[in-house]
């Protein structure tokens, strides 16, 4: 499904250069590399607990490396450490979230341009529509880029964000990465019309479903989504179909809802393989840039490790000091008792 229209100009964005191509490839290795190491540090005891992207990164990282962050802003859900890792955000800080030790992330949100982690399910949406509008009324040409999951277009908040933005006109990319599975029910038991990306017709907007596990196809329908967005046109939608290839979260058991057959079949080949053998078969690389990737990407986990393991823990008053701008009396009451209870732990 495209129904984006072409440029007002006619020209389309010119297609990622061979470096630009080894640079994909060495953030997908980075962003695999890190994220089955956080689920070995989960079960190590380093984090309480951890979403993980297995099979995502070619959506995250194409999406990501389309951001503009100079003037576009990201609105994230809990499961796109991808995308800060391909928009550079700090991984020790971004990771923070998943050790418990700072709700939404130490990183600052308004130098790396992602807002902070949300764990409310399609509550980014609303965030990115809120900022897209403040663009149009201050007649700035950022972009906001959300992401939610096929589980998370059911919710009502994103019929009303996506209503606001195509009545405002507000530049927002909508980025649906369906990975066929909300936590335990299939995208088909719950998305009628088996497609997301339909829905758009209904508010006037233009969409596109794409084929999530191709890097540079997600890149470019990015690029595409974000120049209309920026030319006063309005919200796109965007349904990457993908596959999650391991649990919903280190809690879950997908083997409680699917067989590994089932795995294996729907997730198909491999999105880091199948661009890995692109490379090689049009000789943009070679196996010594392979390998390069992973050294680097094994090199940054270990730095990562052990920035969270020196990550101390935050003053306990915070969890009263940082609620209201103005204290309540029940809040008061809850830090008075806290402290006496704390007092002989």
């Amino acid at each position: 499904m495209d129904t984006l229209p072409p440029p007002a100009s006619g020209e389309s964005a010119a297609p990622p250069t061979p470096a630009q191509l080894r640079e994909l490839y060495a953030l997908m290795v980075a962003v695999r590399h890190l994220d089955t190491s956080a689920i070995a540090w989960q079960r190590q005891g380093l984090i309480p607990g951890y979403a993980p992207e297995l099979g995502q990164e070619a959506a995250q990282v194409g999406s990501g490396y389309a951001v503009d962050t100079t003037r576009d802003f990201v609105f994230p859900t809990y499961r796109e450490m991808g995308v800060a890792r391909t928009m550079g955000v700090d991984m020790v800080a971004y990771m923070s979230t998943h050790k418990a030790t700072w709700h939404g992330g130490l990183y600052d949100p308004l130098e790396s341009r992602l807002a902070p982690i949300q764990a409310v399910v399609a509550g980014s949406v609303l965030h990115a529509v809120g900022w897209a509008h403040g663009q149009t009324l201050d007649a700035k040409d950022g972009v906001a880029l959300t992401y939610f999951g096929d589980g998370a277009s059911s919710q009502g908040d994103v019929h009303e964000a996506m209503n606001f933005a195509a009545v405002m006109k507000a530049p927002v990319v909508f980025f649906v990465q369906n990975n066929g599975w909300a936590i335990s029910v299939p995208t088909e038991r719950q998305v009628a019309g088996g497609s997301v990306a339909a829905r758009a017709a209904g508010y006037g907007m233009p969409a596109l479903q794409i084929d999530g596990d191709d890097v540079v196809a997600v890149l470019e329908a990015t690029r595409r989504a974000f120049e209309h967005a920026r030319s006063g046109n309005g919200p796109v939608l965007i349904e990457a179909m993908t596959y999650r290839r391991g649990p919903h979260s280190t809690a879950d058991d997908p083997g409680r809802y699917r067989s590994l057959q089932e795995e294996r079949d729907g997730a198909g080949i491999d999105p880091l393989e199948r661009f890995r053998q692109r490379l090689l078969a049009d000789g943009t690389a070679d196996e010594a840039v392979f390998a390069t990737a992973l050294a680097a990407a094994k090199a940054e986990a270990e730095q990562i490790r052990t920035g969270l393991t020196a990550l101390g823990s935050r003053p306990g008053t915070e969890m009263f000091d940082l609620v209201f701008q103005e204290t309540t009396p029940a809040l008061q009451a809850q830090a008075a008792s806290w402290r006496e209870e704390s007092e002989h732990v």
